[in-house]
């Protein structure tokens, strides 16, 4: 076999796993032999439509068993995946695929408001719709190039496999991460990338081909992807998707299922612990919980363990596939809050600003080194060169994180370089919000912040500067934002102040501002 790369697992994997469940989706179950037969007649659908080698696929929908056909498919000819945050606005979602350079473009009809306006003024020269709801009404004629059904395109595909050539090194995914001056970073995933933090998850984490994988954060996120679904798959465990987080229905697929592995962020669970079928629901076949974004507050961790159950926490991004570090269940309590031990095969360092390293239990840049760590970013020289520190024993990536090791060796986060805001798993950066709302007329001054909030860890709260002479209120400031941005980078409140704190240089001082107003 000439493919290395991403696109071949499944296949490799149909004979070893026969009969095994890959899939368990609203479409329904789906073995490994099925998954495997879908993955070759899409890949067909794809080339006949034009999609070569190196082309570029973007996807925009919730989890579903089209969102994984279309990644294998895509690697299986040795295109490459752009899944996209379905939960972005129109001109984010054409900013992708215009900076992608996608030429074909799936996606869900519940979202086909999003993508109809999004494909004008791109690259995009063909859609497949995926049949998930209902589509608004009269929506599919707006599309700007031609339109087809996923399935029947599917459906029409030869079952022949292909064995395209991919290198480990070659791209599989494009993934946009938001950037700390306005628009996002499209972060190049290799097959190796995904595939060595594949092999990451399964050396620290006790995974077999008996789990049953409960997938209810999305796909178009690193985290769900990476360290969720793909360790599974490669395993040639089951995973069950779910388009949306609803508490009570989590709950009884636990016990229906009897699912070993869930993931998500402490808002998640929180909210599984606090839901009134919690305590009579049967959770025994839960083995792995792994939670990331934040730390766990003690109360959950409290809940969990009433119940026999520890977490497994970490830290990453994107850019590192997104695997860094790893917080072993055994260390939840000793180690509250740290991110935890270096992945196996993955180096961690804490250094100076001359890039030298700290000495225990000092604060300084958290850099990250290894397989599962990107080269470069898409279109964006500028921003790979300023991202990573070449040293002889190879290519650090500067995470713009903050933290130190303890005298164990653990990592933990103490601020953020990049003023970076995490609401619910998301990350926001306040740049790209401050950007929006600078262009209001009546703002003379604007800056975005994170504050606590019980549910969400934190939210953005804008605090802004009012020009002499005009006036603006909250509700003008959401209003403008509506539509511009994700909903959930729009600030949850507005304070209007007098002045802002700055430096002798003119920067506002953002920790100022945190202590006064946050």
């Amino acid at each position: 076999m000439r493919n290395h790369g991403l696109g071949d697992w499944i296949h490799r994997r149909r004979v070893r796993s026969a009969g095994q469940t890959a899939l368990i989706s609203a479409g329904g179950e789906q073995t490994y032999d099925q998954l495997a037969q879908r993955i070759d007649k899409l890949a067909d659908a794809l080339a006949e439509r034009g999609i070569s080698p190196g082309d570029r696929v973007a996807y925009l929908g919730e989890n579903s068993a089209a969102f994984l056909e279309t990644l294998f498919a895509t690697g299986s000819l040795g295109a490459v995946f752009v899944p996209l945050n379905t939960r972005l606005a129109p001109p984010e979602i054409a900013f992708a695929l215009q900076d992608s350079g996608a030429q074909l473009l799936i996606a869900s009809t519940p979202l086909i408001p999003l993508a109809a306006p999004a494909c004008r003024e791109t690259g995009v020269q063909r859609v497949l719709t995926v049949a998930e709801g209902a589509a608004a009404g009269g929506e599919l004629a707006e599309f700007p190039v031609p339109v087809e059904d996923f399935a029947a395109a599917l459906e029409a595909g030869a079952e022949f496999h292909r064995d395209v050539s991919v290198e480990l090194d070659d791209l599989a995914v494009i993934l946009y991460t938001s950037g700390t001056t306005g628009n996002p970073k499209g972060a190049m995933l290799t097959h190796g990338n995904l595939t060595w933090n594949a092999i990451n998850v399964l050396t620290d984490f006790d995974l077999s081909s008996t789990d049953v994988a409960l997938m209810i954060a999305p796909l178009f996120h690193v985290a769900a992807l990476g360290q969720g679904a793909l360790p599974v798959l490669l395993k040639g465990g089951s995973i069950i998707l779910e388009q949306r987080f609803e508490p009570g229905r989590v709950l009884a697929l636990i016990q229906e299922h009897r699912v070993t592995n869930i993931s998500g962020v402490p808002t998640t669970f929180q909210l599984l612990c606090e839901h009134p079928t919690w305590q009579d629901t049967d959770i025994s076949s839960l083995r792995n919980l792994t939670c990331g974004g934040s730390a766990v507050p003690l109360r959950v961790l409290d809940a969990y363990e009433s119940r026999g159950l520890a977490f497994t926490m970490g830290y990453g991004m994107t850019e590192t596939s997104p695997g860094a570090t790893t917080l072993p269940p055994a260390y939840s309590r000793s180690k509250q809050g740290s991110g935890g031990l270096p992945h196996f095969h993955t180096d961690v360092r804490v250094v100076d600003p001359a890039d030298q390293p700290c000495p225990v239990g000092e604060v300084g840049e958290i850099q990250v080194h290894g397989p599962n760590v990107i080269a470069e970013y898409w279109n964006r020289p500028e921003a790979t060169a300023s991202s990573f520190v070449q040293e002889p024993d190879g290519r650090w990536l500067k995470t713009g994180d903050m933290g130190y090791f303890d005298e164990d060796g653990f990592l933990f986060i103490s601020d953020r370089l990049k003023d970076m805001i995490i609401s619910g798993g998301e990350n926001i950066y306040p740049a790209q919000v401050e950007q929006q709302i600078a262009a209001l007329e009546a703002v003379a001054a604007v800056a975005v912040i994170g504050v606590e909030d019980a549910r969400w860890g934190e939210v953005p709260r804008a605090v802004i500067v009012v020009r002499e002479g005009h006036e603006l209120t909250e509700e003008q400031v959401l209003r403008h934002l509506d539509g511009k941005l994700a909903r959930y980078k729009i600030p949850k409140s507005v304070v209007f102040v007098e002045s802002m704190p700055r430096t002798a240089s003119g920067k506002i001082r953002k920790p100022d501002l945190r202590r006064q107003y946050a």
